[in-house]
């Protein structure tokens, strides 16, 4: 069996794709997936043993320039490679009207997604010739599962979801594995930043435990900051620019992840990776780390700067015993 799945982006509803992957790999023996993906995320789905070819896609950057000849010959392309298999069923899992006219409406097959009251964007359900009712009022990864269960006709299981690509980067013979903690401060939303001093603070009471702290970082902005975090700090490593791959590779090594609300908390989650997520404004519970050991941290009336170091300190230290 051949199985389409279109969610585009972004990272953390990508990594929460997976589970849904593994249950019906579990139900259906033999199944393949295609992932439609944003260029920016097409590494992660290859780490799923049951994906057999990720398709990129490049929605974000051709918007930029939507009708300059050169996004109209790759959007051909796109096209092309997209209408030249046919499958079993096309999921949409992305509940929106941009991935589903741009990408689900060309693919061969019998479409599925979510009804009109399950989707994000309901108007996206026009696309779809199987539509399914998922209640909202779940964690997204059970959202998902359940989709890809009444999609493809069998029982969503019972047990927490399985990423199944901690095994990827199992064996990698790290020199300094479990001797650092990753600390991911950076995040797109102001009131989803924790505040540097906050950071500074916790960093200090790192140095009697031995461990390296690493920083992390994407843009030139969160590089500054990382710099600031570390600074004085000889314990405290800013690494260099990363992709996706070798950021996973340094997650699955750590001790801890302590982590703002952000797309590699995800990761994080989906490498089985000790974690403590900071929240704000969102609710974890619908959108937060999935996952074992994970913890979530909720600031009280949604104001992070509430968050005291010291409950961070003693969440952490439960993870060191």
């Amino acid at each position: 069996m051949r199985v389409l799945i279109v969610k585009t982006s972004s990272m953390g509803d990508v990594l929460h794709t997976l589970p849904a992957l593994t249950d019906a790999a579990k139900a259906i023996p033999g199944i393949h997936f295609d992932w439609v993906v944003e260029e920016n995320f097409a590494q992660i789905p290859g780490w799923h043993p049951a994906v057999s070819n990720v398709i990129p896609v490049a929605i974000r950057r051709w918007r930029k320039s939507w009708f300059s000849s050169a996004v109209r010959a790759e959007r051909a392309a796109f096209r092309r490679r997209l209408r030249s298999e046919r499958y079993d069923a096309v999921i949409d899992a992305q509940g929106l009207v941009k991935s589903a006219a741009l990408v689900t409406h060309h693919a061969k097959g019998v479409r599925h997604g979510f009804d009109w009251r399950s989707a994000r964007e309901p108007l996206a359900t026009l696309f779809y010739q199987r539509r399914h009712s998922v209640p909202k009022n779940q964690h997204a990864v059970e959202r998902t599962r359940e989709l890809f269960a009444k999609s493809l006709g069998y029982q969503k299981p019972a047990e927490q979801g399985d990423y199944a690509i901690s095994s990827h980067f199992a064996g990698l013979n790290l020199t300094d594995e479990k001797k650092y903690a990753v600390f991911l401060h950076a995040t797109t939303r102001e009131d989803k930043h924790w505040p540097e001093e906050h950071w500074r603070e916790l960093i200090a009471l790192m140095g009697p435990t031995g461990l390296k702290i690493k920083l992390p970082w994407g843009a030139p902005h969160e590089e500054e900051r990382a710099r600031r975090l570390a600074e004085g700090f000889k314990y405290a490593e800013v690494l260099p620019k990363l992709d996706l791959e070798s950021i996973a590779r340094i997650l699955a090594g750590a001790k801890f992840v302590v982590s703002v609300d952000t797309g590699l908390s995800h990761l994080a989650a989906a490498l089985d990776c000790p974690n403590i997520t900071l929240y704000g404004p969102t609710d974890p519970g619908l959108i937060g780390g999935y996952g074992k050991h994970q913890i979530a941290c909720r600031a009280q009336g949604g104001e992070l700067k509430k968050l005291s170091v010291t409950l961070l300190s003693q969440a952490i230290k439960n993870f060191l015993s």
